[in-house]
């Protein structure tokens, strides 16, 4: 006797499963996929008179205007080199400092270390804003004031665009080395303490147990962790890149990114052609992206990729 499938047969048969699932499908497909009617933006001159699609069509230049202006290449590549330091040398610190936390012997200290490296994690990016405001501000400035305390010249650094390469990564640890490592860390703890046992009798010290035994057993946390960041590779931290530099222009050169100067496009500018063709191109160049390193891991590693 023939086994009925396909999808008929299973709506059939698990109804009531599906029914549930309605909601969530009703949620993306209106928040998801409906405002992807917009793309036409990008290929048109937006009419406000016109609207949506009685805009007049222009093809691909929007797309020409970014381009020739050089903005394509340049929020391109600060987006990608934020992005590569944020996940690379954010994960490395993350795991540097779970496994540090858990070669602590006492628990309380553990737990008191881990907490107060959790807690800026709940710093919001206003507050910090605020706190890049009042530490580097030329006039008013702690690190200004300490500086003229102490004789030396005072640093501009809301003019000097270079500083920020390091200073909107360091912030960027300091919020969220807490948050990756509590996931390191839980890795790390479930790992059998036979293991370490085992090497301790072989004659192994901390620096080989940790290369040989804790290093290779969370390289799978690490690769999946590394793959879902990549995914947004080409979408920088909005929030943090606004709060922290907000419309100040002269910054733009090594601050700018394509989530940013999207939104100032579409509420400063009020271009939105212009700022659906770069967010358009941003989704377009992460699919790719995540596509391509998906396959070479799947090609090296098959159970590592995401699918």
């Amino acid at each position: 006797m023939l086994r009925k499938t396909g999808f008929l047969h299973e709506l059939k048969k698990n109804r009531v499963l599906f029914l549930m699932l309605l909601p969530t499908f009703i949620f993306f497909f209106i928040n998801n996929y409906l405002p992807m009617v917009g793309i036409y933006f990008a290929f048109s001159k937006y009419d406000i008179r016109g609207g949506l699609f009685h805009s007049p069509f222009i093809g691909m230049k929007n797309f020409e205007f970014l381009w020739k202006s050089n903005i394509l290449l340049q929020i391109t590549k600060n987006t990608i080199l934020y992005n590569i330091i944020f996940i690379f040398v954010g994960n490395f610190l993350q795991v540097f400092s779970a496994i540090l936390l858990s070669r602590l012997i006492g628990n309380v200290f553990r737990k008191v270390t881990q907490t107060l490296m959790f807690l800026p994690y709940f710093v919001s990016y206003v507050i910090m804003g605020v706190l890049v405001y009042n530490l580097f501000n030329y006039e008013i400035g702690f690190v200004n004031t300490m500086l003229r305390g102490f004789g030396a010249e005072p640093l501009d650094v809301f003019n000097t665009p270079n500083l920020w390469y390091a200073l909107i990564p360091g912030f960027y640890m300091w919020k969220w080395i807490g948050y990756g490592t509590v996931i390191y860390l839980a890795s790390i703890l479930g790992i059998s303490n036979e293991y370490y046992e085992a090497a301790e009798l072989d004659g192994a010290n901390i620096f080989q147990q940790i290369r040989h035994i804790t290093v290779p057993l969370i390289v799978p946390t690490f690769i999946i962790l590394v793959l879902f960041a990549l995914g947004n590779i080409m979408k920088g931290q909005f929030d943090l890149f606004y709060q922290l530099i907000g419309n100040n222009g002269n910054l733009y050169a090594s601050t700018d990114i394509i989530d940013t100067y999207v939104y100032r496009s579409l509420v400063t500018n009020f271009d939105i052609g212009i700022g659906s063709a770069a967010g358009l191109y941003q989704s377009v160049f992460g699919f790719i992206l995540i596509m391509t390193v998906n396959f070479l891991v799947k090609r090296k590693n098959p159970e590592y990729a995401l699918f």
